[in-house]
């Protein structure tokens, strides 16, 4: 890793980022994007007033950009410690304009603010000059496989300027996509994230090789996650403690790990106790 990268400052006042960072700075999620462009088979997208749990994808309600920025501005007059604007979902917010909508309207008001964005990375290379004028200055995209012979029993299928693609084909295009975007937004000088999802039987021998990959791009940490049974998915079984572990202690030896992800809703609210 460069130690000269100015992109490792954000690094480390991002609590997404940074275990230090996750203990001093706030993080929240504006749930503005419904819609996705692919079918991850583990997926399970919920929006629903009754909801407790922590989990990627679900939302209590959606909010409309004006909310969002009223949401922010709320948090702003009564925390005064740094926080962090994230759009996470449910769904994909590049393949979302009001992601944008929200995107503009919050650093309008709040130029000075963190702000990132989370997406599978189909649509990043295409969105990113917008994401830039609207104050993105960290990105986390979700590789889950760098071989579409992997990718192909992750994810269903991907829709494409119009055009839908399944299998292996869909993943071939995804995988192709997120390099470019990945390698777009370092570029630009965004801090870069990948999530990896871990799916005992199906990615487990292939995390490594994802790591690799993820190195020779420049990514700046990766966060493997245990899959939460779920979609087509709900009857295989979570990744042990011990596999996770495993996992991560390997994928180390390649590119910095996160330890503390606590797969957060596309609506947390979390600040520092």
């Amino acid at each position: 890793m460069d130690v000269t990268d100015p992109a490792l400052a954000i690094v480390r006042q991002h609590p997404c980022f940074d275990k230090e960072a996750h203990q001093e700075v706030g993080r929240i999620h504006l749930a503005v994007a419904p819609h996705c462009n692919i079918r991850c088979l583990f997926c399970e997208r919920r929006v629903c007033a009754n909801l407790t749990m922590q989990h990627p994808g679900w939302a209590r309600r959606l909010l409309a950009p004006q909310e969002a920025v009223e949401r922010v501005r709320r948090l702003a007059q009564a925390h005064t410690d740094r926080f962090v604007v994230g759009i996470a979902g449910p769904g994909e917010p590049l393949a979302n304009e009001e992601t944008f909508e929200a995107l503009d309207l919050v650093h309008r008001a709040f130029p000075d603010l963190v702000k990132c964005i989370s997406t599978n990375g189909l649509l990043l290379e295409r969105e990113l000059h917008r994401l830039v004028a609207a104050g993105i200055v960290a990105v986390t995209v979700t590789v889950n496989a760098v071989d579409s012979a992997v990718g192909e029993h992750i994810y269903a299928w991907a829709r494409h300027e119009g055009v839908l693609y399944r299998g292996r084909e869909a993943a071939t295009l995804l995988i192709d996509r997120q390099v470019r975007g990945i390698q777009a937004a370092l570029h630009a000088g965004l801090a870069v994230k990948a999530n990896t999802v871990l799916i005992p039987g199906v990615n487990d021998g292939h995390v490594r090789d994802v790591a690799r990959r993820l190195r020779a791009l420049g990514v700046h940490r990766m966060n493997i996650m245990p899959l939460i049974p779920g979609g087509q998915m709900r009857d295989r079984r979570a990744p042990s403690c011990e596999e996770l572990g495993e996992a991560r202690q390997e994928c180390a030896r390649f590119i910095p790990q996160i330890w503390h992800c606590e797969q957060c809703r596309a609506d947390v609210i979390r600040f520092p106790r």
